[in-house]
């Protein structure tokens, strides 16, 4: 008899299972970066531990930070009431949050970019591409990108005869943002600062941070007493800018110096040193002014 019986068993539906997509984490600033880590497994932790499959030793990052979920209805972040929290697309993440195509995900001072879909391979290879040009924390040029363009202008500036300016300039006791604040509000600084001023120059202006907290402004075809004006136009927007970063409002300010193409600069090296000599002088005049 007990042969003819049957036996119960759960069974779960096909859409309930997890199914695992094709997708991955690249570290576009931070440590290791242009690493990519795939997100096959079933659940991914993040964080400081040895344990975490994807582990960042970093001071900002707890040990278990956060995790990130691949299943069948999509790929999801989950913070693990870490100290300083994740954030998606500069968005805290509460509860759970799932994750789309070019989302960046921040955990500590680590910015990842998640990239899903067909081609995966193809997809980072673009992204590790974008890395030789584009600064990950401002999302604005680098410096390898900046030199070569400055390079580029200098030469079609003097083949036909055409104004050029160079605005070098950078955040005022920025040191002690970092002191006072931690190194995580300075990213913000720095981030923000790009954001509020990305979108006030021209299309044809070359917008990159240069190192640290300096940044280079690339004019093509405006005269000395154009680039002064749009400097201190840039000036004034970053004084009356809120900078507010866990609560605290963080006073921020720039000095900027500018220097035109002249007959006696050799070469695009020139031009960067008349530059970057008004910009040490407006810092000796007492900062948060423009020099040229």
């Amino acid at each position: 008899m007990a042969q003819n019986e049957t036996v119960v068993t759960v069974i779960s539906k096909i859409s309930e299972r997890p199914v695992n997509q094709d997708a991955a984490l690249v570290v576009i600033y931070g440590l290791d970066l242009g690493r990519k880590h795939d997100l096959s497994k079933e659940e991914i932790l993040i964080g400081r531990s040895s344990k975490a499959e994807i582990q960042v030793d970093q001071e900002s990052i707890s040990r278990n930070h956060a995790c990130i979920t691949n299943t069948r209805r999509g790929v999801f972040i989950k913070d693990l009431e870490s100290t300083n929290g994740t954030f998606v697309n500069d968005e805290p993440v509460q509860g759970e949050k799932e994750l789309r195509n070019g989302d960046l995900v921040k955990i500590g001072r680590t910015i990842f970019k998640f990239i899903a879909g067909g081609n995966i391979e193809a997809a980072y290879h673009d992204e590790i591409y974008r890395l030789t040009t584009m600064d990950g924390l401002t999302q604005i040029y680098n410096r390898r990108y900046f030199e070569e363009a400055l390079e580029r202008e200098v030469s079609r500036s003097r083949r036909y005869e055409r104004s050029l300016a160079l605005v070098m300039f950078d955040v005022d006791h920025f040191k002690q943002v970092n002191d006072r604040y931690g190194h995580l509000a300075g990213d913000y600084v720095l981030k923000q600062l790009a954001s509020t001023l990305r979108t006030k120059i021209r299309r044809e202006d070359v917008f990159a941070r240069y190192g640290g907290e300096e940044f280079g402004l690339l004019l093509p075809e405006i005269d000395l007493q154009g680039a002064v004006k749009l400097s201190d136009k840039v000036r004034k927007l970053v004084e009356k800018q809120r900078f507010e970063f866990d609560k605290n409002i963080i006073p921020v300010s720039i000095s900027l110096g500018v220097a035109i193409l002249a007959a006696d600069h050799r070469d695009s090296a020139d031009l960067k040193r008349a530059a970057d000599g008004k910009l040490y002088e407006a810092k000796a005049a007492g900062r948060n002014r423009v020099c040229a």
